[in-house]
């Protein structure tokens, strides 16, 4: 996995924020998400949703995380705990790896913004990567269009409970 992140951090992806290669956190970013896929090395099912938030994995570098939740600390980011939310409520947090279709982030440290059709493309083979194996749900139509897979609705903007139907109908 320390390859895969390694490339990872050396890849421009268009116009976004390469966290694991930019910036005075990119090695602690680098090691976290090492270490985050070396522990779902197993799992067998991958949730890719858009792109990293700026107040999730931008600034922790675990897709779908925010820094609070990984010490309590820093920004909280509200899909993220949606997220990790109806994982537990459904038996599922052990057993799926969660990816970004776009691994790094699009917007600034304030703000994000939709990824382009580019960064998209340049961020697939990231995603097909991890995919290898394992059953692929996309998080929202940025992902289900870039990845052809099944898909439920994004949580963010009110779309939580139609989030957690959608895991809970596929029945992983």
């Amino acid at each position: 996995m320390r390859a895969f992140v390694e490339r990872l951090a050396a890849t421009r992806i268009g116009d976004t924020f390469n966290q694991y290669g930019e910036g005075p956190r990119a090695d602690l970013l680098c090691g976290r998400l090492a270490g985050y896929l070396t522990t779902h090395e197993g799992a067998r099912l991958v949730l890719v949703g858009e792109a990293p938030g700026y107040r999730g994995a931008r600034v922790s570098g675990i897709p779908f995380t925010s820094e609070r939740q990984l010490t309590g600390t820093g920004p909280a980011e509200a899909t993220a705990t949606i997220v990790h939310r109806v994982l537990e409520e459904l038996g599922l947090a052990g057993h799926v790896l969660l990816w970004n279709v776009v691994p790094t982030h699009p917007g600034t440290a304030r703000s994000n913004r939709r990824p382009t059709a580019v960064e998209v493309a340049g961020g697939v083979p990231f995603a097909r990567a991890l995919s290898r194996g394992r059953r692929v749900v996309a998080v929202g139509r940025v992902a289900a269009d870039a990845l052809d897979a099944p898909s439920v609705r994004h949580p963010a903007r009110g779309g939580a409970a139609a989030f957690r139907e959608g895991l809970a109908a596929l029945r992983l």
